[in-house]
């Protein structure tokens, strides 16, 4: 087992002391903390928004230029390393990775919502052509562009770490762009920001949990809907997580993410079966068509022309959501994929999970939309309180006392293995890159990231946590284009010559050993 280093005093110190002020400010000036993040989101959007579109355009085009580029041959490890876990295990990893607080509670809100206010301001309300739109922007949110950005990072960090061997950190990545300066000032900088942009995507997901677990409650069982009902459940769940860290039952956690993916699994094909089956497979067709044909239309529209209010509301967003998790989510990616060539990881990391996407909202997104278009049930009112609009969803269904309760589970199960996980990263990220920090450093970013929770989450409600969000990501989104540039160079320096494939031996020529040599197709050693 590798030995737990101490945190550096400096990252660690500084990133820790920076969520400390702002929890304070939070709980002793709550107005002037909301006043202050919608005066920043605005001045962000106003000047920035442009950059999120084109950046998470360019991480995709980035990542297929590797994948079928010759660098695609190449082995996140040294060259003769093969992959750690079977592709079966890796694909389910993958999987778990793929699941989270943002798909419960975004399952049926976000196709509703959309199916209520047309993206771009495009199309009439509770139409069956703005239903299809509505897919297709949902798919669009959580598919092949979100798990390009958390591709881009794992890829850094695995070269880095695994090829290269130097710590697994962010700042590492800018070694071939400014040398022995990722020691100093500049490369602790870009370490605390990828830490504060770790943090905050992490509470935005907690705050959400909170939110619908007290939606859950009230739904069960009449609990009253309140800020502080939903401060009391991150309380109780981060003291879960904190348990968890410092009893050290790894296993624990290993189980309850396993258990986390068959519940998610029970609770689709409930759905599947006892919901319109025909119309979900359907709707998996026909969005999945419309998101491919339309995919670089979509990925290039930064409101110019129009509705660059949605595009505030719902795409940058999610880029601006998933650019904050990319330290996290590329950490567990690059974690898991030592031994797998470029090629084959870019493609199991954006073709898995992004069919994951596809498959869940299909079921949740296209139940829902049938209830609406039937006449069923008024979803489009309940999908004003988003974190409400599943649990009416499956009112709609038999057994909708067990359903909502599993759903409830879920959640819960999410915050806890996730706020682990986002933890263990950021007690990485302030170790000099440890890959098992101290107990009591991932406890201490535990606790930050649910009192930050918290704090945003009352306030300014799930707004304050999507401003939250975008606002940590805005620098980070900087340091991720940096991240590109530089492992382009470095790989680019290595040489890298592609692998041929091993000829079969001939004859001995006339002359005997004397003859000319046969290639073996052995590929060369790497600098590295």
């Amino acid at each position: 087992m590798q030995r737990r280093l101490k945190a550096d005093p400096v990252v660690f110190g500084v990133a820790a002391g920076l969520v400390v002020l702002f929890v304070l400010w939070g709980v002793m000036f709550t107005d002037s903390l909301a006043s202050a993040t919608d005066a920043t989101l605005n001045w962000v959007l106003e000047r920035f928004g442009w950059l999120f579109v084109l950046s998470a355009a360019a991480f995709v085009a980035f990542a297929a230029y590797l994948g079928f580029s010759r660098y695609g041959t190449m082995r996140l490890g040294r060259d003769e390393d093969r992959p750690e876990f079977r592709t079966s295990s890796w694909v389910a990893m993958m999987f778990s990775a793929g699941m989270g607080i943002g798909l419960m509670f975004y399952g049926v809100a976000e196709p509703i919502s959309h199916l209520a206010a047309p993206p771009l301001g495009r199309g009439e309300p509770g139409t069956p052509e703005t239903a299809r739109v509505a897919m297709q922007y949902t798919y669009f949110h959580w598919a092949l562009t979100p798990w390009a950005i958390y591709g881009v990072v794992g890829l850094a960090l695995g070269y880095v770490c695994m090829r290269k061997g130097r710590p697994n950190l962010i700042s590492e990545a800018f070694r071939p762009l400014i040398g022995d300066r990722v020691e100093g000032p500049i490369g602790k900088g870009i370490d605390i920001l990828a830490i504060w942009a770790t943090l905050f995507g992490s509470a935005t997901s907690l705050g959400f949990g909170a939110a619908q677990v007290n939606s859950g409650l009230n739904f069960l069982w009449d609990v009253p809907i309140s800020d502080t009902l939903a401060v009391l459940i991150i309380v109780v769940l981060t003291a879960l997580f904190v348990l968890s860290a410092t009893t050290g039952v790894e296993k624990g956690i290993q189980f309850l993410s396993n258990l986390n993916m068959v519940l998610a699994i029970v609770l689709l094909l409930f759905i599947l079966v006892v919901g319109p089956t025909v119309f979900i497979a359907q709707t998996f067709v026909d969005a999945t068509g419309a998101y491919l044909y339309n995919f670089i239309p979509m990925s290039l529209d930064s409101g110019a022309f129009g509705g660059g209010e949605w595009l505030n509301s719902w795409t940058i967003f999610y880029w601006a959501w998933w650019i904050s998790w990319a330290p996290f989510v590329g950490t567990f990616l690059a974690r898991i994929s030592r031994g797998r060539t470029i090629r084959e990881y870019l493609l199991g990391v954006l073709i898995v999970p992004s069919g994951v996407s596809f498959i869940w909202f299909a079921i949740l997104g296209g139940s829902a939309i049938d209830l609406q278009l039937s006449g069923q049930a008024d979803l489009i009112q309940a999908a004003a309180k988003p974190e409400v609009a599943l649990f009416t969803t499956l009112e709609q269904f038999p057994l909708s006392a067990i359903s909502s309760f599993l759903v409830i589970i879920l959640v819960s199960l999410f915050f806890v293995s996730g706020a682990d996980a986002a933890s263990v990263v950021m007690g990485t990220m302030s170790s000099r890159g440890a890959l098992e920090p101290s107990r009591a450093v991932v406890v201490v970013w535990g606790s930050l990231t649910g009192l930050s929770a918290a704090v945003l989450l009352v306030a300014g409600g799930l707004t304050g946590l999507q401003q939250a969000a975008i606002i940590a990501a805005a620098p980070f989104v900087i340091i991720m284009l940096g991240t590109c540039v530089g492992l382009m160079k470095e790989m680019r320096e290595e040489h890298y010559v592609t692998p041929v494939a091993i000829q079969p031996r001939a004859a001995a020529p006339p002359g005997g050993p004397g003859g000319p040599a046969v290639a073996t197709g052995e590929m060369p050693a790497s600098p590295s």
